[in-house]
């Protein structure tokens, strides 16, 4: 099988669609950047959206990405949707607090309070639900 065409091979896409998936992937991993560095916003999830497009359009930038300091949990996601018991606690402690944030800030009517605190339960129970690596 021509290497091209290998199962690990992004596949022939026409030269926009593979630029938008580059340009997004881009975008997806300055956000993860920035939420490195910015509490409460996310990281990984993020670098996880730009593992899926750069999967699709450039193999060279999904290695570079996976080979990473941010690389171990994009593959155990990528392998197996694992995600490492660390990660589970802060995310769940990231929403937990985040909520508290919002509740405290915004003194919310009782309509948003509950569809907030029901997002991110649904969140919550979505990471929890994963396996560990």
């Amino acid at each position: 099988m021509p290497d091209d065409q290998s199962p690990t091979a992004a596949p022939r896409r026409n030269p926009v669609v593979k630029a938008a998936y580059i340009g997004l992937g881009l975008v997806m991993v300055a956000l993860g950047i920035i939420g490195a560095f910015l509490p409460l916003m996310p990281t990984t999830i993020f670098l996880i959206i730009a593992a899926w497009c750069f999967a699709r359009s450039s193999p060279r930038l999904e290695a570079k990405l996976i080979n990473s300091r941010f690389g171990a949990p994009l593959k155990d996601w990528r392998d197996s949707g694992a995600i490492s018991h660390s990660s589970k606690l802060l995310a769940v402690l990231g929403m937990a607090s985040g909520y508290a944030i919002f509740f405290a800030t915004s003194h919310p009517s009782p309509i948003p309070a509950v569809a907030v605190s029901l997002a991110l339960l649904a969140c919550a129970a979505f990471v929890l639900s994963r396996p560990r690596p």
